[in-house]
């Protein structure tokens, strides 16, 4: 997962192993695409499953991208969370061009408060 991670360039702890071992812990789903025994992609969630969804990795080895794995990840964690779950996210800047083109809408209505490094 780590090594996932770090080829799609997604800003995580990824020097700190036991920070990474808890958001592993404490997220509700995953959704994996896998090449033989290679982990190329990776869908992270956190949810009620009856409101919202927060989408908070969507990693694709660079090798597989452009082949649909990540547009896949999220049609399958929207299935396996529901129709009643609105999915939210943040976008990492190298991905704002590619959530519109897989049907996302660009929200003006949402606030965040950055954590402390």
């Amino acid at each position: 997962m780590i090594a996932l991670y770090s080829d799609a360039g997604l800003p995580r702890p990824l020097d700190n192993r036991e920070r990474m071992q808890q958001m592993i812990n404490n997220s509700s789903l995953f959704v994996s695409a896998w090449h033989n025994h290679l982990l190329v992609g990776l869908a992270r969630s956190v949810t009620d499953l009856v409101w919202c969804y927060y989408l908070a990795d969507l990693a694709v080895l660079s090798d597989y991208k452009k082949k649909g794995i990540g547009k896949e990840l999220i049609r399958r964690t929207k299935e396996w969370v529901g129709r009643e779950s609105m999915l939210l996210l943040l976008s990492v800047p190298a991905a704002m061009d590619y959530y519109p083109k897989i049907g996302f809408k660009k929200c003006d209505n949402s606030f965040i408060i950055h954590r402390l490094e």
